[in-house]
């Protein structure tokens, strides 16, 4: 399959049925029937053009008009070269730059890459694949190459409504998890140019997943976080927390909230409040038995560590992480301290870098070397077999292969699990979960069975293989994965094929682990129930 061919008018360009996808090992290989993918109905269909797999993240209107779609294709070309200057792209243009112009197509990366692996290698979903349709546009249409240095470099591309739906579509088959990146022998960056092509739809076309901007970033910055949580809600949330601690602990710790010069304000992604307090409540019983100076924040988007920005638009990238960065220096606290949320690390850590300058560039730093410090330092009490049971680690893409925070984890789980086993491959090299730039969150339409089937295939696969000698249910296992959305995706995935009930696989994060390991509480802090 040719880049031109997602500008030529075809009912589907690819089609997955379960059998194109890798298998899976027991109790999942033989006699397993493959949940069948949901189609989309006829008023989807219509309304949507799903002609690029079948599936659909974003959903974008068909135009109604000639001269709309006319208009949309002139807004991508405004918005590509804008990408192309320093003026706009002030976060990203050198490494863009690199990408789009040294890439030597040895396509080594594709065989990286777990979603073209996992789809049976549908060629649209290799990591070249994007990057060369966006070079040929850019061959064509900025640098107006003529009709014969376009016959000759193969820049014959026609940018259409056509083209751009399936483009949109297409970027978001990406999990933006860089793996090919990290075989590349120049460096280039194929997760960066599908998140850059997102940028121009957002940006300038105004085209995004719902989840990701219209109840992600807007109702984060008008109610406080992107689960809807009010600073409010947030006071009921941390009363009930600490009403849960005291059971466990035996005694009352209060959750510091709002606490001035603190040395740390730590940044949660906020979906642990409602979908796994026992996440915050862990961090505040390791940092009180710790002796921590640490707060939580009230104030409007300060509570919640989520910056989906980071995954779409850089406009909506910088109000989250200036905001973040207003509350700390309010507080008056030493540092931001970002808990087991990956894109966070990525966005408030490493990106941030961009905006947060002057005044607001505040010291971050990650949670997982200070947990390592407590751990590894005795200064708490730990019994390691409390924890014996087994137990295999997820490396989140954007803790570890972006930041390298590959070891504090590792000595973490080696000291306080004595059944710790690695998954292969691990460390820099391991899979993304599937779930990752936003897909943990979007729920439009049928995509749901795409991030199951296919762009988590791989890390289910991980996760099985690492436990075939313990598959039993009757052996409980737990897979610490310390990033909210990556538990969200094994979450999805263990759901949609029933791991639970089938191979007694349960997960949850790092801090859990640590708690349930201290001595000084009352009764184990890990509950082995089904979330």
């Amino acid at each position: 399959m040719k880049p031109e061919d997602i500008g030529k008018q075809s009912k589907r360009m690819v089609r997955i049925s379960p059998e194109d996808l890798i298998p899976l090992p027991y109790p999942y290989d033989t006699a397993y029937d493959e949940p069948p993918f949901k189609e989309l109905t006829k008023e989807q269909t219509e309304k949507y053009d799903s002609s690029l797999d079948g599936f659909l993240a974003i959903g974008i209107p068909k135009p109604a008009t000639k001269e709309e779609e006319d208009a949309l294709v002139e807004k991508f070309l405004s918005g590509l070269e804008k990408l192309l200057t320093k003026e706009n792209n002030w976060t990203f243009l050198q490494p863009l730059f690199h990408s789009l112009e040294y890439c030597v197509k040895c396509q080594i990366c594709n065989d990286s890459c777990p979603a073209y692996i996992a789809s049976g290698k549908k060629e649209i979903y290799r990591p070249t694949y994007r990057p060369e349709v966006l070079r040929k546009i850019i061959e064509k249409y900025i640098k107006k190459k003529g009709r014969f240095s376009s016959f000759m470099t193969g820049s014959n591309i026609e940018l259409n409504w056509t083209l751009l739906s399936r483009l949109a579509e297409l970027a978001y088959r990406c999990t933006l998890c860089r793996k090919c990146a990290q075989v590349c022998p120049l460096g280039v960056d194929n997760g960066l140019i599908s998140r850059e092509i997102r940028k121009i739809f957002s940006q300038e076309l105004g085209i995004a997943p719902k989840e990701l901007h219209e109840l992600g970033t807007i109702q984060q910055l008008k109610t406080g976080s992107s689960t809807g949580i009010t600073p409010k809600a947030l006071s009921n949330i941390i009363s009930f927390m600490e009403d849960e601690i005291e059971e466990i602990a035996g005694k009352r710790i209060k959750i510091p909230v709002d606490k001035k010069g603190a040395e740390i304000l730590l940044l949660h992604n906020a979906g642990e409040f409602i979908a796994w307090p026992e996440n915050t409540e862990a961090f505040a019983v390791i940092f009180d038995a710790a002796g921590i100076d640490w707060t939580l924040s009230s104030e409007i988007v300060g509570y919640d560590a989520v910056n989906y920005g980071v995954w779409y638009d850089d406009i909506q990238l910088a109000r989250i992480a200036t905001r973040h960065a207003e509350v700390a220096k309010k507080l008056k606290v030493k540092k931001i301290n970002v808990g087991e949320c990956g894109h966070a690390h990525k966005a408030m850590i490493v990106i941030a870098d961009r905006v947060l300058t002057g005044n607001l560039n505040v010291p971050r730093e990650s949670a997982l070397p200070l947990l390592e410090e407590i751990v590894c330092s005795g200064r708490i009490r730990l019994d390691p077999s409390r924890n014996d049971f087994p137990v295999t680690l997820h490396d989140p893409c954007n803790m570890v292969r972006l930041m390298g925070i590959v070891e504090p984890q590792r000595n973490i789980l080696r000291k306080i699990c004595p059944q710790f086993r690695e998954m292969d491959p691990h460390g820099v090299e391991n899979y993304c979960c599937g779930g990752g730039s936003g897909f943990a969150i979007m729920q439009s339409m049928n995509f749901p069975d795409w991030r199951s089937a296919v762009s988590g295939r791989m890390k289910l696969k991980q996760i099985l293989e690492v436990f075939q000698d313990v598959i039993s249910p009757d052996n409980k296992k737990y897979v610490c994965a310390p990033c909210s959305n990556c538990k969200g995706q094994i979450r999805e995935l263990f759901n949609y094929y029933d791991v639970n009930q089938k191979c007694g696989i349960f997960y949850g994060g790092l801090v859990e682990l640590i708690a349930n390991a201290m001595t000084d509480l009352k009764r184990p802090f890990i509950e082995w129930e089904w979330h």
